[in-house]
C-alpha cells in the first residue's frame, strides 16, 4: 500500500468557532509533481451555504467539496520572489 501523502488527500481536522464566523478545518497531504506537500485549509461554512443546525456530516461534506474545489486551483508562489513571464 502506498504511504498516506501519496494518496493526496484531505483530512477533516475540527470544526472551530471565532468571532468572524465558523470554520471547517481540513489538513491536506500529498504528492504533486514529485514535490510533497502540506497545507492548512479553513472554509466558512456560510460559503458552503450550509446551517449550523446542519447534521455535522453534511457541513463536513461540503466544505471538503468548497477545500478540494479551491485547492486545487491554488496558484501558490514565495513570498518575496517574483518571477518574470
Amino acid at each position: 500500500m502506498k504511504n498516506i501523502a501519496e494518496n493526496n488527500i484531505i483530512h477533516f481536522k475540527n470544526v472551530t468557532k471565532k468571532k468572524d464566523g465558523i470554520f471547517a478545518n481540513f489538513k491536506a497531504n500529498g504528492v504533486r509533481g514529485g514535490v510533497l506537500f502540506t497545507a492548512s485549509i479553513s472554509v466558512d461554512i456560510s460559503a458552503a451555504e450550509v446551517d449550523p443546525a446542519d447534521p455535522l456530516e453534511k457541513i463536513i461534506e461540503e466544505c471538503a467539496r468548497i477545500a478540494v474545489r479551491e485547492f486545487k486551483k491554488a496558484d501558490l508562489q514565495f513570498e518575496g520572489i517574483q518571477a518574470a513571464v
